[in-house]
This record gives structure tokens, C-alpha cells and sequence, in this order.
């Protein structure tokens, strides 16, 4: 039986990355896990792709954009509060912050996040002026 749970949005993070952004983890349940995940105004992330797992992310402040590429298919979505975009195993993604405030989203991801590996470097849209985390 699982437990009920209540976490509160951490005010340190708890790791960056391997896109490079600032990562407070939430909670999971086996079929999936929650994050937090901010860009600093002005940077722009690390393009990576997931070998297993796939994500939807619920921006929540600052503004900018996602690129993603999957199967021969890329496009660029501008993002702000309230957008909502999906990330499926395997597509390629990176976002940039044109704003004065971070950029934050939540995300999902299922299953949860298997640790170090799991995403992988790709060829990007711009320039990464952040670095990678281990995940």
C-alpha cells in the first residue's frame, strides 16, 4: 500500500540537470515522479533527449521558448505561464528564458526518473550557456 504524501516546493534545490536547469524535487508515486524546474533569466539549457522515460511540463513563470524534435518533426513553441507541452521518450528538446524572471515549470515524469543516464547530450537549436548536471 502507498503511503499519502505532502511536500512543500523545497527553497534549495536538490540538483541540476543534465539540460543544466535548477531541479527541487517534489514527489513520486511508482508510475511517475514531480520536479521543479527553473532556467535563470537569460540562459538558455543544454538540447538533451530521455532514453526511457517522457515528460509533461506545466510552465508556471518567466518567458521563452522549447524547441523539440522528434522523428524528423522540430518545432518552436513559445512558453509562459500557464502553457503546457509534452516531451515523448526519445524526442530532443531544449528551452531558452528571454525574460527578467525565471523561467519554472513542473513536470512529470514517467516512470520516475531512473538516475544518472538516463538523458543524453544531443546536437541543440542555440548555444547552451549553462552546464550540464549529472540527472
Amino acid at each position: 500500500m502507498t503511503s499519502v504524501m505532502t511536500k512543500r516546493l523545497p527553497a534549495n534545490i536538490d540538483a541540476i540537470a543534465p539540460d543544466g536547469s535548477d531541479v527541487r524535487i517534489l514527489l513520486g508515486l511508482k508510475g511517475g515522479g514531480f520536479a521543479h524546474f527553473e532556467l535563470a533569466p537569460g540562459q538558455t539549457s543544454v538540447a538533451v533527449a530521455h532514453r526511457t522515460v517522457e515528460e509533461i511540463w506545466f510552465f508556471l513563470t518567466g518567458r521563452g521558448e522549447m524547441w523539440r524534435e522528434l522523428e524528423g518533426i522540430e518545432e518552436i513553441v513559445p512558453v509562459e505561464h500557464g502553457v503546457c507541452i509534452t516531451i515523448p521518450v526519445g524526442a530532443k528538446f531544449q528551452f531558452r528564458n528571454f525574460g527578467d524572471t525565471p523561467l519554472a515549470a513542473v513536470a512529470v515524469t514517467m516512470p520516475p526518473w531512473p538516475g544518472p543516464g538516463e538523458a543524453y547530450q544531443v546536437e541543440g537549436k542555440w548555444e547552451a550557456t549553462v552546464q550540464p548536471g549529472a540527472g
